[in-house]
C-alpha cells in the first residue's frame, strides 16, 4: 500500500476510472448475449447480472483476503534460496479496511477495482457457454472463481506476488524483470479466456451445430447492432479499467492517463480494422462479428502495456490482435471442434497472451530486453501450465455435481422458456433452428 501517492488529483481520478469500469462489463453483456440466440437473451442478461452481483460480494468477502495488498499481509515458501510470495493473508469479510481510515485509502481503493475486474473475469466464459449453460452452475462457478482463481493470479501480479518479484527471486540468473501487466490482459482476460475454454470442453457443441460429418453450421448471433454498440460502451470502461490499474498499482501521474487513453483507442482501432480488412480479403464482404472480436481482441491485447508502450506500438499490437482474432475463431470452431458462440476464447486468451508478449517487445522499461521477455513468458507458462489445470480440474469436479449443461428440451425451446419461464422477445415469433433435430 502506498498513501503517499494519493494526492487529491490521483485520488479524484482514480475513482472517477473506477465508476467508468462497468461500462466494460455492460458492453461485454451486450456482446455475448447479441451473438447468440434471441430465444436465450434474457437468460445471458440475467446471468450477467448474477456473475456481477455474485463476484462482487464473493471477492469482497472472501477473495480481498487471498488477493491481499503490496506490501501487506502474505503467505510465502521459502525454497531454491528464494522466497516466494504465493497468497494474501489479509482478513476475511474485509474486516481489516476502515474507509474512514486515510491511510487505508489506497487498500480500499483496490478492493473496489478488483471487485469490478473480477466481475469482468468471470463474465467472460458466459459467452462460450452461451445457449447452453445453466444458471445455477454459473452462479456456484462464479463463487468459486472469485473467492479462488482470480485472487491467486491477481496477488501473484498486482498485491506483490511472486510473478512481481521474480527481479529479486532470479535476480542472479539474467537479472530477470518482474512480470508486467499493466491493466490486466493476464489476470482478468487471460485466466477468464481460460476459464472460458474449460467451460466450452465440458458444456459440448450446441445441437446441430457440428454435422455428423465434423462439419461446422453456421449460428449466426440474433443482434449484431447490440454486439457493435457494446463494442463502444465497452472502449469507455477500458478506459477506466487500465487508467485506473496504472493509477494504483503502477503509481502514475494523472498526466500520464493521457497515454492510457491514446493507446486504448488505437489498439482497438486498429484490432477492427484489421478484423474488417482481413475478412474483406478473405470473405469478399467483412464480417460484422468478427470485425467486433476485433475491436474487442485489440483492447484486450492493449490491456497488458496500457500507457506504457508508444502510440505506434499500441497500434501494431491491436492490429495483430484483431488479425490474429480471425484464424482463432476459425481455428477453435472448423478445426478444435470447440462451439464459442461469442469467440471469447479467441478475444480474451488469445489476444490477451499475444499483449503479453508484446508488453516484451515494446514495454518502454527499464533494463534489457531479454530479461522483460523471459519474465512474461514465465507468466505465459504459469497461465497454460498452472491455472488452465487448475481452472479445469475445479470445473469438473463441479459439473459432476451440479451438470452445467441444459437438457434436450432446453436446447430446442431456447435458455429464456426452460430456465425462466418466458422469452425475451414476447411479442415477436421466435423461429425454431431448422438445422437442431428434435
Amino acid at each position: 500500500m502506498n498513501p503517499a501517492t494519493l494526492t487529491p488529483a490521483n485520488l479524484v481520478l482514480c475513482i472517477v476510472c473506477i465508476l467508468l469500469t462497468p461500462l466494460a462489463a455492460a458492453g461485454l453483456a451486450l456482446i455475448h448475449q447479441g451473438l447468440g440466440r434471441s430465444r436465450s437473451a434474457a437468460q445471458a442478461m440475467l446471468a450477467t447480472l448474477c456473475v456481477l452481483a455474485i463476484a462482487a460480494i464473493v471477492f469482497v468477502l472472501v477473495g480481498s483476503a487471498w488477493t491481499g495488498f503490496a506490501g501487506g499481509a502474505s503467505q510465502s515458501i521459502h525454497a531454491a534460496g528464494a522466497t516466494w510470495d504465493w497468497l494474501g493473508r489479509e482478513t476475511l469479510f474485509a474486516q481489516n479496511i476502515h474507509f474512514d481510515n486515510p491511510a487505508q485509502l489506497h487498500a480500499a481503493l483496490e478492493i473496489c477495482l478488483h471487485m469490478f475486474a473480477v466481475g469482468i473475469a468471470a463474465m467472460i466464459p458466459l459467452s462460450a457457454g452461451t445457449d447452453r449453460w445453466r444458471l445455477a452452475p454459473i452462479c456456484v462457478a462464479t463463487a468459486l472463481y472469485s473467492a479462488f482463481t482470480y485472487p491467486f493470479f491477481a496477488h501473484w501480479v498486482w498485491a506483490g506476488g511472486w510473478l512481481s518479484q521474480l527481479s529479486q527471486n532470479f535476480g542472479g540468473i539474467s537479472a530477470i524483470a518482474p512480470f508486467f501487466d499493466s491493466g490486466g490482459a493476464s489476470l482478468i482476460h487471460v485466466v477468464g479466456g481460460l476459464m472460458a475454454l474449460s467451460v466450452a470442453w465440458i458444456l459440448g457443441p450446441r445441437r446441430g451445430k457440428y454435422s455428423e460429418d465434423k462439419m461446422a453450421t453456421a449460428i449466426p448471433g440474433h443482434n449484431i447492432v447490440l454486439v457493435l454498440f457494446g463494442c463502444i460502451l465497452a472502449l469507455v470502461g477500458w478506459i477506466g479499467l487500465n487508467s485506473a490499474a496504472s493509477l494504483l498499482f503502477f503509481h502514475v501521474q494523472p498526466e500520464q492517463i493521457v497515454g492510457v487513453i491514446l493507446n486504448c483507442v488505437l489498439s482497438a482501432s486498429a484490432g477492427l480494422l484489421a478484423a474488417v480488412i482481413t475478412t474483406q480479403v478473405r470473405y469478399r464482404k467483412p464480417d460484422a462479428s468478427l470485425s467486433a472480436n476485433g475491436w474487442i481482441a485489440g483492447l484486450v491485447a492493449g490491456s497488458a502495456a496500457g500507457g506504457f508502450v508508444s502510440p505506434l506500438a499500441a497500434t501494431f499490437t491491436g492490429a495483430v490482435a484483431g488479425l490474429l482474432v480471425t484464424y482463432m475463431v476459425e481455428m477453435f470452431e472448423l478445426h478444435l471442434l470447440v462451439d464459442d458462440p461469442g469467440g471469447a476464447i479467441s478475444v480474451h486468451a488469445g489476444a490477451g497472451l499475444w499483449g503479453l508478449v508484446a508488453v516484451g517487445l515494446f514495454g518502454q522499461h527499464p533494463g534489457a530486453f531479454g530479461s522483460h521477455m523471459l519474465a512474461q513468458c514465465i507468466g505465459i507458462a504459469t497461465l497454460l501450465g498452472l491455472m488452465l489445470p487448475f481452472i479445469h480440474v475445479c470445473n469438473l469436479f463441479l459439473n459432476r455435481f451440479l451438470p452445467y449443461r441444459v437438457d434436450r428440451d432446453g436446447d430446442w425451446q431456447g435458455m429464456d422458456i426452460r430456465e425462466l419461464g418466458a422469452g425475451a422477445y414476447p411479442e415477436f415469433v421466435i423461429h425454431a433452428d431448422e438445422f437442431i433435430p428434435r
